[in-house]
């Protein structure tokens, strides 16, 4: 197959790959690697201290969260989306943005093809008026489900995040311990996974980051819950950290309750042979297969009984559901076979539009 020169868009808020929280940029880190790995030509919008194999193109140093300068996100992303289709337009056979939005603009307006995965939730504010504006872009879901707020645009696929199996480690012998991994906030409900431990009497790991937007939330909500024996708040961890936490957790409990498109602790989760129980919105009737890498729950009391029936699950189930779904190949394969789509599309649609004369020769 013909390899193709593609530029991949990250967001600016982390490195790639991020140092400690920060799933988008985890999943474009994964995806360069696999591209240039099957030998394509692969260009990286992303911060200057971003780690990668492909060519690194920085319109900052640092990433914006955890960098030592402040910076304007807006501004700096326009400078970057700029570059990419202003400046470097001609050096691309397709173009992938993981910033959303404020690519419509730009990709719009130019023959290249763009594919944008969107990321994030699509049922707040404006952003089904901004999809529909631009209804006829390529878009790519990361679950069936988030597209439902806005299903009459061109979806042209949906593809399943995956990651390399080495990044993980299987245990089949887990530790006496549950765990909540993310983020701080109250559409992600740590607050019912402590109330749950409690009532249940497990020992509970909490390892999570805080926004500065949900450090009221944390504060108000979450802090007067952490002091009990049962409850062990270990902080935001690194890559090395998290895959210990939950190759040795008997569960993850991911006490959800919004519409999350994907949810990639819960492939992580069973990259380490750990079960599932999560709230049944969103993504996760997608990802997880009740009562057989975890347990889809809608009630207090399903997640009683999920916590209470877990050994039930079979560890060595959930890393093959893994392998065979969420795998890095799988991933890079799905994109592939997009980028290649488009390219051919592109290369029909220049010919029908080019006039000949009856030996083949271009009108002048």
């Amino acid at each position: 197959m013909q390899k193709l020169r593609i530029a991949q868009i990250a967001p600016l808020v982390e490195r790639v790959p991020p140092k400690k929280y920060g799933g988008t940029e985890r999943v474009v880190y994964h995806l360069t690697e696999g591209l240039v790995e099957k030998g394509h030509d692969v260009t990286l919008f992303a911060s200057g201290d971003s780690i990668t194999s492909a060519k690194l193109v920085a319109p900052i140093a640092e990433g914006l969260r955890l960098g030592s300068r402040e910076h304007s996100p807006m501004i700096v992303t326009m400078m970057m989306l700029s570059q990419v289709y202003e400046k470097m337009l001609h050096e691309f056979d397709i173009i992938h943005s993981h910033i959303e939005y404020l690519t419509l603009p730009y990709a719009f307006r130019t023959l290249v093809p763009t594919v944008l995965t969107m990321h994030g939730r699509l049922d707040l504010g404006d952003s089904s008026a901004m999809l529909r504006t631009y209804r006829d872009m390529n878009y790519v879901s990361i679950s069936d489900s988030q597209r439902r707020p806005v299903e009459d645009i061109h979806w042209s696929k949906t593809i399943y995040h995956g990651y390399p199996a080495s990044c993980f480690e299987f245990n089949e012998h887990p530790k006496d311990y549950f765990l909540y991994l993310g983020r701080f906030s109250a559409e992600k409900r740590p607050d019912q996974a402590i109330m749950l431990a409690k009532e249940c009497n497990i020992p509970l790991k909490i390892a999570a980051k805080i926004d500065p937007t949900d450090q009221a939330y944390f504060e108000e909500n979450i802090r007067p819950l952490l002091d009990h024996p049962l409850i062990e708040y270990v902080g935001e961890v690194d890559d090395q950290h998290k895959v210990e936490l939950l190759k040795n957790a008997k569960a993850l409990l991911n006490t959800i309750d919004w519409p999350e498109p994907f949810g990639l602790v819960m492939i992580e989760a069973l990259a380490c042979g750990t079960p599932v129980i999560v709230r049944g919105c969103g993504s996760a009737p997608e990802v997880i297969t009740h009562g057989k890498t975890g347990f889809i729950c809608e009630s207090r009391s399903d997640f009683i009984e999920a916590i209470r029936n877990v050994d039930r699950i079979s560890r060595k189930t959930c890393r093959a559901e893994f392998d065979r779904r969420f795998s890095l190949a799988n991933m890079v394969e799905s994109y592939e076979e997009l980028y290649y789509s488009l390219q051919h599309k592109r290369i029909c649609n220049h010919a029908l539009s080019t006039p000949l004369l009856h030996n083949g020769a271009s009108v002048l």
